[in-house]
């Protein structure tokens, strides 16, 4: 197989994030995203590592067999934001909660294999759910007319203007059309990312889906000579950048500005237009900075309500995208907390409540759903702008137990006297830093709720986990993304020493034969019979010491710890933890049915 090789194939899965697998007549796997299980596709060949294939999509040359007749969306398969459009919901569905099953089934304990696997939850609407869009300006081709929607499939640099996107509802497909139709009017350009000239950037729009609230912000650079920003992205033919001059909009920024938000305020809406905003970004990263906002009309924030708590927004606030979504993810997330938090009286609570830390808390949405039946709530977020933010919603909704610091969670659980009785974990989708996971751990609180929106990164964060005493009790998976290959994950582990389900059974060391296991095989004779049975494989003291620790074989103290909080102690890959557990299972280390 080579790069630029076209092959053809049936999808046969589709495992997280997005990757669909075929497998050629060899017998070789190969990834191409972007397809659904059961469709005949072409693929280009662009990726060969390590013996792995991956492969772009050319064309879909038979439907699957669980599509159904409609898109749901003009702009599907053009577009890059709905990979599943052309899915059912009910198999959307399934096929989510297969492919997190299938994760946490590679990577959970064998002898854990009986936890509670909970399916998927639906989102409340599978069409105009998102509350928040980030559209970009640019071009839909090389040198053609002004566009504003969503990066086409596969291009850094093409637009799809989505007047149509249905994730969204009317509303925000209105401030897309007027915002284009004035802009492709008054012949204002686009940012354009190689040569960094140019003016528009971003359209950010944000609606509550509760009380109907819209927030508008454009996000531009600080060009503003407008005629020549237009000249310059306009084709070098002498008459059509003679014609761009004469046409390009020759007023101040704030005539340009005050026009748009007229245009914007003279159309209908279903919500109320609550601001208009303005915000300046001059950095070359093609993100949303804030570098500046000014308020054009109104204010610079709304409310969106969750479970009955009122939350103040603003543009760059974090808050989950699919308002009714959150209120399922969040109770499902307070059901697996309220076995530990158990409600009663206000004075029990203060008298006998539990201490919680949530982490990564954002606007303090869960630390705040939490508060009533916690003695304390702690939240630590990263972003000062949402610890801001939660201070501000805890004091509107009356809440005097809740406590936020703005920092990183590896270095201010330091700073922090209280200990936790429990802990929720809600990181972004790279997951925990490892440093970071170490200290939580050490807390040895003896049941968390671990909150993923993407769980390969839970998948990886649990091995840690486990390692280290803890067994995964429940799993449920929240679609908060309908049409999307994304899906929401909400965990409950619990210390095995804790677990409700644990039984302590006495043993005979003898008969276990473990009180001599360190005499049993030297670190040498253990990697001799790993390499002589898994074809010259190398494995490590450190890794031997690993999978010894975890069966109880005692080390000397501290051999399996990091030296200090900057040390990075790689842990023991799976396949090698097997390799080695065979190795103290041969030489009677550990009892053969373990």
């Amino acid at each position: 197989m080579k790069k630029g090789q076209i092959i053809e194939g049936v999808i046969e899965r589709v495992d997280f994030p997005n990757k669909g697998i075929i497998r050629t007549e060899d017998g070789r796997q190969v990834i191409v995203k972007n397809t659904i299980p059961g469709q005949k596709v072409s693929a280009s060949i662009n990726k060969i590592r390590k013996g792995k294939a991956e492969g772009r999509l050319l064309e879909v040359l038979e439907k699957s067999p669980l599509e159904g007749d409609k898109t749901g969306c003009v702009h599907a398969g053009e577009c890059g934001g709905c990979t599943y459009q052309t899915l059912p919901y009910d198999r959307q569905l399934e096929m989510k909660a297969e492919q997190v099953k299938k994760l946490m089934d590679d990577v959970i304990d064998q002898e854990n294999r009986d936890y509670q696997f909970l399916g998927i939850k639906e989102s409340p609407r599978q069409t105009g759910y998102r509350n928040k869009m980030e559209f970009s300006f640019g071009d839909e081709f090389k040198d053609g007319p002004l566009a504003l929607g969503m990066h086409k499939r596969g291009s850094f640099y093409d637009m799809v203007t989505v007047e149509n996107c249905q994730i969204v509802d009317e509303d925000f497909r209105k401030i897309l059309s007027v915002t284009l139709a004035y802009f492709r009017e008054k012949n204002i350009t686009y940012y354009h990312k190689l040569r960094h000239t140019g003016y528009l950037r971003h359209l950010l729009v944000r609606k509550a889906v509760k009380t109907g609230e819209i927030l508008v912000d454009l996000v531009t650079t600080t060009q503003t000579d407008f005629p020549g920003i237009a000249a310059a992205q306009m084709d070098e033919v002498e008459s059509t950048l003679n014609d761009a001059q004469e046409n390009a909009f020759a007023g101040t920024e704030e005539e340009l500005l005050e026009g748009w938000k007229a245009a914007l305020l003279a159309a209908d809406y279903k919500g109320t237009m609550t601001g208009i905003l303005h915000t300046r970004n001059d950095n070359v990263a093609d993100t949303v900075t804030n570098e500046g906002t000014d308020v054009l009309y109104g204010q610079d924030f709304f409310y969106e309500e969750l479970l009955g708590l009122r939350f103040k927004i603003t543009p760059f606030s974090f808050f989950q995208t699919n308002s009714l979504g959150a209120e399922v993810l969040y109770q499902t997330a307070r059901e697996f907390i309220g076995d530990a938090l158990p409600s009663g009286t206000d004075a029990d609570i203060a008298e006998h409540g539990k201490i919680v830390f949530d982490l990564y808390s954002g606007t303090g949405t869960i630390a705040q759903m939490l508060s009533p039946v916690a003695k304390k709530v702690i939240g630590v977020e990263i972003i000062e702008e949402a610890v801001e933010a939660a201070k501000e919603n805890a004091q509107l909704n009356g809440l005097h137990n809740c406590e936020f610091i703005a920092g990183d969670v590896l270095k201010v659980i330091d700073s922090i006297e209280e200990k936790p009785d429990y802990i929720v974990l809600d990181p972004p989708r790279d997951g925990i830093n490892p440093k970071a996971l170490e200290k939580i751990i050490r807390y040895n609180v003896p049941q968390m709720v671990y909150i993923s929106c993407k769980p390969t990164s839970l998948a990886r964060d649990l091995e840690v986990l486990q390692a280290r005493g803890y067994e995964v009790q429940k799993v449920c998976c929240v679609d908060m993304f309908p049409s999307t290959f994304h899906v929401e994950t909400v965990c409950l582990l619990s210390k095995l020493h804790e677990a409700k389900h644990h039984v302590n059974v006495r043993l005979d060391m003898d008969e276990m034969d473990l009180t001599a296991a360190e005499s049993k095989a030297t670190y040498e004779e253990i990697k001799a019979y790993v390499a002589e049975h898994n074809d010259g494989m190398k494995v490590s003291n450190l890794y031997i010491a690993q999978v010894k620790a975890k069966y109880g074989i005692i080390e000397r103290e501290n051999y399996n710890k990091v030296k200090s909080d900057d040390a990075r102690q790689p842990k023991c890959p799976k396949e090698k933890a097997t390799a080695i557990e065979a190795a103290l299972k041969y030489f009677q280390m550990v009892p053969s049915e373990l």
